[in-house]
Order: structure tokens, then sequence, then C-alpha cells
């Protein structure tokens, strides 16, 4: 389908309204009569009514707002739908430009529901029309079509109107255009505010009412489908489950909906029916889950618009006023911190809602993620947090379109965009920290305002880019990159696109070469699947075996990744980082060419897999190996650079079982001159420092938290969240630093290592470990003395497996002061371990959302 037509979500609204309709309707404590209620039934020849008690006129009872009688009515008994709504039965079919005009006897926001479904009719194939739908101001759908004679396409808009109102139908040349149902429906004068709150960067915007909104989302989070008979306004709310991305970690709770309280001057049954307010998703097990865990909804949208997004909260689950504080995220940035309902309400279960503006350059990959979660250091209170109902609206764009960069006048505006994009693409890289920067020092000086005090600016000066190519530098999908991401691929002396070595960021292949190498990308050669894509075991016509690593369009991760492990990686050798050989980026592809690791991931050899069990020792050397690749990234390069992934699947083992550290596509540039990075979160769970989640404050001891992750986890051979576990062991983290305090680590061991480790060797280890995890990154050691400390188990485990044991007064050498000297040399051999180094000197883009890689 093309121009913004039927999707499976819109599919999956209408079969679970449908399916529903059955259900008995509950009794709103108030019901809101719209001033203008216009419902037609297109092409039917009888008034319908629905189950909801609404009736729509028939096309000869509204012939009177249509501008033509020219146009063709079709109809048929039934359609191949189960339980179809009787709206679909019918169509209006347009030969010509067309229109419906309504009298407005109260301008103000107006609900536009459209019904589209492809009737079959005797000589045109509905299937093939494409046209356009406007408003008097607003592009609604641009050459919208529907492909298949089995779909349905709902489509919902909240549009300010004036005196007359138009709805204008424009087939495409020798095409037609067709509707089955339209509703234009007053919604109250309270429903949508003209401000909001900005997320990127923090603020309070206004003239919301300017623009017009197109509803993408309406979900009642932890209930079942809500039908508009049991709306206060005709709407429909669809269960979360499909968009909960971690459903093992929630759990949902629900009360009468007549319990429900609506604050006055807040929220009001208009706002959302008491029974959304009724359900919720909480934190399951939230007294035993780390404080860095997050309930998350993901929600796929068109990443050239802006949008509005609105959280519904009622605190259905606490006892007493001021128990439950939480945080609320949008795409990785911060919405509202310490958020207390009863605060805010003076009382249990009572609505509050809360309006989010994203803007189109904050949005990544095509996706919103909505996460709330605890607060941090909090002296009382549940360690809990709730969200009861969740609407997602898109924003038209300065062309005034809902769907593409054509006005109502049919002029394309994408040539302000264009040139602003080439501007963007020049300095995108050398903006990036200055951007950062501007965006750190907006927020401490807000965090300084009085309490209370909040600036506001036009919704009309807000950045909404218009992102009509995506082709540009900027583009995370690109549909056709006809040139290189970083500059021509022709090498000046050969002509030939294959070599970059003038610009140091290694060796072009083209996309046909790496189809040989794969075989065509053959799903035998596949070893690994990761958030960027596959990785495919190839052999290069030389017989050198690799790794290639191919990005999959619909994935997590894209340009932004792509582009900083090729800048990183390109200037950086060292042992213990995997070394990238080349790229290719051409026929719309993203992939990555490294050496091979013919081991594989540290985690392969520790759980769930049937490979032979590491001894002790050889976990050790490991663990070092990965110590001194990170340990060089932090104090090696001139600049730093924070790993910002570190996990077992990202430590790789060559045939000789060396460990590399891989995957930089999260990686930044460490500070010259601050103590952090301020930027948005993003990690994989279950290794991600609680500081950094809770500040968005990123340092180097951040990897050290996440490697003293991987080293309980090297220890006790287990993933390091597991929901299927009692509820105190669910994550590993808090489990092992448990069973530290209490004495009992000894009992949750690897038990096919217990007996090979020596005491004074595990004890050496656990302690390095135990202080990675500290909650404050002040606190934590650098790598460099995790890497001592690792070294020094590793000596006392060799001196306890020898017939003849050490002389003790040689192994008290190797602790302060007498063994300052040796700590000083091992960290010295840690950045100078067989490492030829080049250093990097790149600028990082930032990069948003909390989520594994």
């Amino acid at each position: 389908m093309k121009g913004g037509g039927g999707s499976p979500t819109s599919l999956f609204l209408f079969l679970s309204l449908l399916l529903l309709f059955h259900f008995p309707p509950f009794t709103s404590s108030k019901k809101y009569t719209p001033p203008d209620n216009y419902l037609i039934d297109c092409g039917s020849t009888r008034p319908t009514k629905l189950d909801d008690g609404r009736t729509f006129k028939s096309d000869h009872d509204a012939s009177g707002y249509l501008s033509t009688e020219e146009d063709i009515e079709v109809s048929v008994d039934s359609i191949p739908i189960p339980n179809a709504l009787p709206l679909y039965l019918s169509a209006r079919i347009f030969q010509q430009e067309s229109r419906y005009t309504f009298f407005i006897s109260q301008p103000g926001r107006h609900w536009v529901r459209l019904y589209f479904h492809p009737l079959p009719h005797p000589s045109i194939n509905l299937t093939s029309a494409v046209f356009t739908l406007q408003t008097d101001k607003f592009v609604l759908l641009h050459d919208f079509s529907m492909r298949s004679n089995s779909e349905i396409v709902f489509k919902e808009y909240l549009i300010n109107t004036t005196e007359r109102f138009s709805i204008v139908f424009k087939p495409k040349k020798d095409s037609h255009a067709f509707v089955n149902a339209i509703e234009v429906v007053s919604a109250p004068d309270s429903l949508i505010s003209d401000s909001a709150t900005a997320v990127s960067p923090p603020d309070t915007i206004t003239g919301l009412s300017n623009f017009a909104l197109e509803v993408s989302y309406r979900l009642n989070v932890g209930g079942p489908t809500i039908t508009p008979r049991n709306d206060t306004l005709s709407r429909t709310w669809l269960p979360d489950v499909p968009y909960n991305i971690f459903p093992e970690g929630a759990e949902t709770a629900s009360v009468e909906p007549g319990v429900i309280n609506y604050p006055g001057g807040g929220a009001t049954p208009f706002i959302a029916p008491n029974s959304v307010y009724a359900t919720a998703e909480t934190i399951k097990h939230a007294q035993v889950m780390q404080p860095n865990f997050n309930l998350t909804w993901k929600m796929s949208v068109d990443p050239s618009f802006s949008y509005l997004i609105r959280m519904h909260f009622c605190d259905i689950i606490s006892t007493s006023l001021n128990d439950l504080v939480f945080n609320v995220y949008i795409n990785g940035l911060m919405g509202v911190s310490y958020l207390d309902l009863s605060t805010l309400t003076n009382e249990l279960a009572t609505a509050y809602y809360k309006d989010f503006v994203v803007n189109a350059s904050t949005i990544r990959n095509g996706s919103i993620i909505v996460q709330v979660g605890p607060a941090s250091n909090l002296e009382s209170g549940q360690r809990n947090a709730i969200l009861n109902g969740l609407e997602v609206m898109k924003i038209s764009n300065e062309a005034g379109s809902l769907n593409g960069l054509f006005d109502v006048g049919g002029s394309y505006k994408g040539g302000y965009l264009s040139n602003k994009l080439k501007i963007l693409a020049g300095v995108a890289l050398a903006a990036g920290l200055t951007a950062m920067l501007f965006l750190g020092v907006v927020f401490i000086r807000r965090l300084k305002k009085p309490h209370g005090y909040e600036k506001r600016h036009s919704f009309s000066s807000w950045l909404l880019p218009l992102h009509g190519s995506h082709n540009s530098f900027l583009s995370s999908k690109s549909s056709s990159r006809k040139s290189s991401l970083f500059g021509s691929r022709k090498s000046k002396t050969t002509g030939y696109p294959g070599c970059f070595s003038n610009q140091g960021l290694g060796r072009f292949f083209t996309f046909h070469e790496l189809q040989n190498a794969t075989q065509n990308f053959d799903e035998k050669a596949v070893i690994g699947v990761g958030g960027f894509g596959k990785v495919y075991l190839a052999e290069l016509e030389g017989g050198t075996k690799v790794a290639i690593k191919r990005g999959n369009p619909s994935s997590e991760q894209g340009l932004n990744e792509f582009q900083t492990e090729i800048q990183l990686l390109s200037k950086l050798r060292h042992r213990h980082l995997v070394s990238l050989i080349g790229f290719c980026d051409e026929q719309s592809e993203m992939i990555l060419v490294y050496e091979y690791m013919a081991n594989g991931p540290l985690r392969d050899h520790l759980y769930g897999s049937t490979l032979p069990t590491l001894s002790w020792k050889k976990r050790l050397e490991i663990c070092i190996g990965a110590a001194r690749g990170l340990h060089y990234l932090h104090t090696g390069a001139t600049h730093g650079i924070i790993h910002r992934d570190v996990k077992t699947t990202n430590i790789l083992l060559d045939e000789n079982w060396v460990a590399k550290v891989a995957d930089f596509g999260l990686s930044k540039a460490a500070p010259m001159e601050q103590a952090h990075v301020s930027t948005a979160v993003k990690g994989s769970f279950g290794y991600l420092d609680p500081e950094y989640f809770r500040r968005q404050q990123l340092t180097d001891k951040s990897d050290v938290y996440s490697f003293g992750v991987v080293l309980f986890e090297v220890l006790c051979a287990r993933p390091v969240i597991n929901p299927k576990l009692p509820r105190e062991q669910v994550c590993l983290a808090e489990w092992a630093m448990n069973c530290y305090r209490k004495g009992t680590l000894d009992k949750i061991i690897d038990p096919n290592i217990a007996e090979s480790i020596s005491s004074e060797s595990l004890k050496k280890y656990i302690e390095a470990a135990e202080k990675c995890l500290a909650e404050f990154g002040v606190d934590r050691p650098g790598m460099g003395d995790v890497l001592w400390n690792l070294e020094y188990a590793l000596q006392l485990q060799e001196a306890a497996t020898q017939i003849d044991p050490p002389d003790k007064t040689c192994l008290i050498a190797l602790d302060e002061p007498n063994g300052k000297n040796l700590k000083e040399d091992l960290e010295a051999a840690a950045v100078n371990d067989n490492s030829q180094v080049e250093v990097a000197s790149t600028v990082f883009s930032p990069l948003g959302t909390v989520q594994g890689r």
C-alpha cells in the first residue's frame, strides 16, 4: 500500500472493535452531546444504525453536503471480513474532484473519521484507485491507495475547523477516489490543550491549535479493548500488549471503574473514560527488580513527523499518599522526574494526564519508545511505576500535511528541506558536541529556575523538520543512497570504488564482492544475529575468513551506529579490540566486515549452549583481555572512548582464545574537559549503570559498572536477567551483591568450576567485581585498577595450582605499597599490549532510547 494506506494496526483495531461490540456498555459519569454531528454512510440507500447507538445518514439524506451528483454508488450484501461494520458494505466512488462541505455551528476541534474498504464494482477496480484527500487547510492523505480488497482502513483526525469545513477528494489522473463512511463531529474544547511539554530541549510550547492531528495509537494499558459505545467520545482503545516490549517484567492492576475520581480542572471523562484509568501496568516484583528497570512500550511511527504523546496516570495500587514516585521517559529522554501523582491530585485513584511533544529530530529508527520507571534514591515508598493509558498523535508538518510534503495547493514543500539538509550534512559531525553542550546548559539553567516557572515558546517556532528525502546523510533508513556516506567512493588513482586508504576509513567493498563471499548471503552462513542485523561467515578471494555484519532495514540500529563503528574502529588497533577490515555502503546496504573470531562470543561458553565448560583460569584470562581492551579505550586514545555496551556477547574470542571487545555502534567520545557526557541513555538491560540511567550523564565508570556485571556473569554462568527465577534472583547484579553482603556468594558460583577456584583468587576477583558495582561512579575503580586485581587473581590461581606452594612473601609483594611498581607495570602493559594505535578524533552523533543491542 502507498500513501499511508491500511496497516496491520488499522486492521487489528477494527477487528478488535468489531469482535468486542457485544460487551455491555459501562455507565459513564458524564456524556457529551456534540454541537456538530455529521455521520454519513456513503453509498448507502438507507440510514445505518450501529450497535453503539449512533445513526449514519444515507447518501440520499446527505446529498446536500456533496458538490457533485455525478459520482457512483456501490454496495454489497457482505464483505469477506468477519463481523465487519455495516459501514463497509457501501461506498461512494468519485471520478472527478469532489467536495463535502459542512456548516460548523461551533468552530473548534472536530473529529474527522474516514472509513475505507475497496468494494467490488463491475467496471471499476477500487484496489487501483489513487487519490489525495484534504480539507481546506490540511492534506490528510496524498496518493493514497489500497492494494487488497480484504483490507480495512480507518483514519481518525482532530482538526480545528471554521464555520465552513470541507473534505475534498482528488483522484489522480485516469483514476478514482472512494470512501465508505465519513464522520465530522465536535470534540470538547478541553480535549486538546494549546500547549504541551517539549521533550528536547525541555520547554513548554504553545500553538498546538494551529496544527492538525492524526491518531496513530490509542492504548488502554493493562486492560481490554474499549469500543466506541463504552467511550465518552466514541473512541476505540486497544490493549497495549502488542507494544509492551518486556511483558515478563510487567503485571496488570485493576479496580472497579466506579472508584475512579476526576479532579476539578484536570482530567475529565472526556479526556478518557474511567475504564481506562481503572486498569494499568506496573512493575512485576517491584521490590526486587533492579533500580534501572523500566516498563517500556514501543510504537512504529513516521520519523519525518513530530508527535503529540498523551500519557494517562491513576494511582490504583497505593494504600497511602506519596508512596508512589517514578520517572517518565520518551525516546530515552527525561519527560518527568520524580512524578508523584498524589501530590498533583491530593488523593488516590484520581485521573491525571500529561501531554508531551516529540520533535521529529529526536525519533530514531522510526520508533517512539515510552517508559516509566522507579525514581532513584527514595528514602521511603515503593519502587514501582504505573501507566494507565497512552495516546500517540501525528502532528501536521510545515506543508500543512499529515502525509507527505505537498500542500493543499499541490505545491511541493521539500525544496527548503533539501537545502537545509545539505547544510546540516556538512556540519552535523562538527555540531554534535556543541549541541550536546548547549542542551546541557539549557537543562542546568532550567533546574535553577524558581519552582513553577515555565518558559513558553510558540509551537510554530519550534523545529518541525520536513523529512521528505530519505537519501540524506542524516537519514537512518535510506531508501536509496546514490553517493557514499563519506564522500566519493572512487579512488583518484584507480577510479575504482574499492579503497579508502587515503581517508583512513578502511577498505570499501562492493556489494557484489560480499554477495560472492557469502554465497549470496546464504542462511547457512549465518553465525549470529544482533540488533544491527545478521552476521555471516565469509571467505574473501584471498582465502581470508571474515565476519560480515549486514544491516537489517527494520533494525533498531541504523546509520548512526554504522557511521560510529566505521569512524572509530578504522582508527583504532589493539590486540584486544576486534579489527574492522572494511565496509559496504551501496544499493541501500549498510555492511561491516570484521576479522573473524572463531570461538564466538563469551556468553556462548558460559551458558545456553552445548560448548565445553571454560576453566576458571581460562575465564580469568578472558576477563583480563577484555579489561585490557576497555582500559585502552578509556586511557590509550587522546580523547578517550566510552564503549557504552559492555556485555558478554560483545566480548569475542579468536581461535587462540584471545578476548577482544566488539560492537562499537553505541560508543561515545569521552569529553576533554568535562567529567561526563550528557546524553540519552542507551545500553543493554541488566548491564546498565544505574547512575548513568538516573542522571543521563555518561562516564567511563559506566563501562566499569557493566564490566562488573560481566564479572559476576562469568563467575555464576547465568543470564543477567532471568524472570523465571524466584523474585530475589531475577537480577544477577542485585542477587550477587545481596549474597556478597550475606557471605553466601559461594553458593551461586558455577558448580562446574567451584571446586577448582583458589580461595585467595576468588577473594581478589570478587573484590574487583563488587567495587565495580558501587552505586555511584566516584566510588568505582578505574579499569586500570580492575585489570590489576584480575591479573593478581590469575597469579594467585596459578600459584595455588603449583605442586610446590610459592613463597608467600612473593605474593605479598604484589600488594600496596610494595607492589606499587608492579601495578604500574601491569597498567602500562595493558595499554602497550602488542598494540598499533591510531588515535580517534571523531565527534560522535547523539543517540537515544534505552534498549539492548
